[in-house]
């Protein structure tokens, strides 16, 4: 049609333009209060669209959010946020709560830099009353809010929203043991899919399930849904007095939750707007703490995220049509540990492998396909994870404890108290080291080196590569005198092929790749390719006489290898305590020419060997709390400096 001809058409033009969506005109939800409740179904399928279309850009927990679009809507439909308060437990399904709180515009920066957070957060929004990343925290988080309203004698709602996979947290049971004791309104709405990230497992999981398939609990979910439907428009008391009766006459007194003191309420359907919106309207007149209990669809409305609810759980750019992501480069650290272990447990019928909910994600589902009978799925309860690893210790068996370091943060008093004090073989594993990137804070893995380097009796590795990273884990089968730890980053690495047999490495003992004279520059892990890229800069610059160190390990506490002549540990400790006392002194590159003279290419063979150990035992020893943990940052700082010229 050419430009007149659609002047003359005004009726075709119109219509030729796409009509508004209801999503856009969501401002706040007192937008969501003002539609007909015979629009909401729509709003649904459009926030749905939004969602796949933006995350497929994006990246981002795209599964758990399209399972709870419909309770979102009905969350804002009867409750009024910020006043009211909205307790997302991990809060990674709050993405659908963010476009109706003022942030759609903003939402295709979803995990972006400088972008909206994938979690909520209190600094990005008032809506947001609570901010989180891990499972676990809502129901006790809640429960202090609710007290904190009651001590003040206001009347606003506290609502959790916790996935099933919460309620195989340790934390959430601590909370529900206190609800009743401590506060009279208080609602809970359990989100079963059946998943964490991974399919749920263990005796909660089973008996959640068991509730949905009673015939019993069928019964009064088709009771219920009939019961709204027949009762719409009559009294509240009207309402809650045949809701009561059907629950008495339909419960029965093994629900745990009424046992903690939760009146139980379900299992209804998560996806049913006007039930949902008629029972939170009842719900929120009670007087007593009360639990929903809802079922929905991990990935509703996105044929691929159903099929495949662990993958889309969360995951970067993907294809609309088929859900197809695109592949790494080469394999991930997480692949590469998982058919690692598998491999070496073919030979050790001791090695165990055990992982808290994150087979997918720690890579452990190649090792649980391969021994099905030696790997452990815990669910989301770290704590136990690592007590479990002990047991299995003192049985003379070889446990791989496989988690993300931002996740084992909850373990450290068992890293003292269990593992290190009696000195158990448990090997840890922890994914993610380092930043990672779009998750945000929660889940960055910045604090291990600093809370594993001082107990006691731990060994702590970090490889530079591919190939390393197997030499490493090969070496912790192999040893026997205590705790040992590797951290690795997510993702890929640089792509080094690995070699057909590993080998072991001496523990303590770094590796100088280059040998120099003016300057001694020391790389940890996947720094070290950071470290070789300040090394051509210098050489740019004629500072051709330089070492580059690969320093594998950091060591226990008292200095020492755990090799019984440990040729090399006296020479490291003088290096590191020396490296420490350079950085404090006013002539930084006066002090390092003095210890590098020791280790540079012109020196006798033996200092040089010295280097290699590069032991953090003794620096440990040396240093003055709390000022050395400032040390890897002005390391960074430094070849920041020679990386920009």
């Amino acid at each position: 049609m050419t430009k007149s001809d659609s002047s003359k058409n005004p009726q075709t033009s119109k219509a030729a333009v796409a009509p508004r969506r209801l999503l856009d005109g969501i401002r706040s939800p007192a937008d969501i209060k003002a539609l007909s409740e015979q629009d909401l179904p729509q709003l649904a399928q459009e926030v749905r669209d939004e969602l796949i279309k933006v995350l497929s850009q994006t990246g981002g927990h795209l599964g758990p959010n399209l399972g709870v679009v419909e309770l979102t809507i009905a969350l804002h439909r009867v409750f009024n946020t910020p006043l009211d308060r909205f307790v997302m437990d991990v809060s990674h399904q709050g993405y659908v709560h963010k476009m109706f709180t003022g942030r759609l515009d903003r939402f295709h920066t979803m995990r972006q830099f400088g972008g909206l957070n994938g979690f909520l957060l209190r600094t990005e929004s008032e809506h947001d009353c609570y901010g989180a990343g891990h499972a676990g925290t809502a129901l006790s988080a809640a429960l202090g809010m609710a007290v904190g309203r009651d001590l003040r004698g206001s009347d606003e709602h506290i609502v959790v929203v916790a996935g099933d996979a919460a309620f195989t947290c340790g934390i959430s049971y601590e909370a529900l043991n206190n609800v009743k004791a401590h506060t009279k309104r208080f609602i809970v709405v359990l989100n079963d899919n059946e998943w964490s990230i991974a399919k749920n497992v263990g005796a909660i999981a089973n008996y959640l399930n068991t509730i949905v398939a009673s015939p019993t609990f069928a019964h009064l979910h088709e009771k219920a849904r009939n019961f709204v439907q027949a009762i719409a428009g009559k009294s509240v008391a009207d309402f809650a007095h045949k809701v009561e009766e059907s629950v008495k006459g339909l419960l029965v007194p093994s629900v745990i939750f009424e046992e903690l003191g939760l009146r139980y309420y379900g299992p209804i359907d998560g996806h049913d707007i006007p039930l949902l919106i008629r029972t939170f309207e009842f719900l929120k007149t009670q007087e007593e703490p009360v639990l929903l209990h809802i079922l929905t669809q991990k990935g509703k409305g996105y044929a691929p995220a159903l099929k495949q609810p662990d993958k889309f759980h969360g995951l970067g750019k993907y294809k609309i049509e088929s859900g197809e992501t695109a592949p790494t480069p080469t394999p991930t650290y997480s692949e590469i540990i998982g058919k690692t272990l598998a491999k070496f447990a073919e030979a050790n019928q001791k090695l165990v492998a055990i992982t808290a909910a994150m087979p997918s994600g720690t890579g452990l589902s190649h090792f649980a396909k391969a021994h099905p009978t030696r790997y452990f799925d815990v669910g989301i309860a770290e704590e136990h994870a690592t007590l479990f690893a002990c047991g299995l210790a003192t049985q003379g068996l070889t446990p791989f404890l496989t988690i993300y370091s931002t996740f084992f943060q909850r373990a450290y008093d068992m890293a003292i108290h269990d593992i290190a004090i009696q000195k158990l073989n448990v090997r840890l594993c922890m994914d993610r080291a380092g930043l990672s990137g779009d998750d945000g804070p929660t889940h960055h893995g910045l604090f291990d080196i600093g809370y594993l380097r001082h107990i006691p009796n731990w060994v702590h590795m970090q490889p530079k590569n591919e190939d390393e990273f197997v030499d490493m884990l090969w070496t912790m089968a192999h040893y026997n005198s205590g705790p040992i730890a590797i951290r690795y980053p997510r993702g890929s690495g640089t792509g080094a092929k690995i070699k057909p047999e590993p080998r072991l490495l001496e523990i303590g003992k770094a590796e100088v790749v280059q040998h120099g004279r003016d300057v001694a520059i020391f790389g940890l892990g996947n720094m070290f390719e950071v470290a070789e890229e300040a090394a051509r800069k210098l050489e740019e610059k004629g500072i051709s006489r330089r070492s580059c160190v690969a320093q594998r390990f950091r060591v226990r506490r008292d200095g020492t290898s755990a090799l019984a002549n440990d040729q090399y540990s006296g020479g490291s400790r003088r290096l590191a305590g020396s490296f420490y006392r350079a950085r404090r002194r006013p002539n930084l590159a006066q002090e390092t020419r003095h210890h590098s003279r020791r280790i540079g290419g012109k020196s006798p063979p033996a200092p040089a060997q010295k280097i290699q150990s590069a032991s953090i035992g003794g620096l440990i020893e040396k240093r003055r709390a709390p000022s050395f943990p400032k040390a890897p940052f002005i390391f960074s700082m430094a070849i920041s400096r020679i990386l920009s010229g």
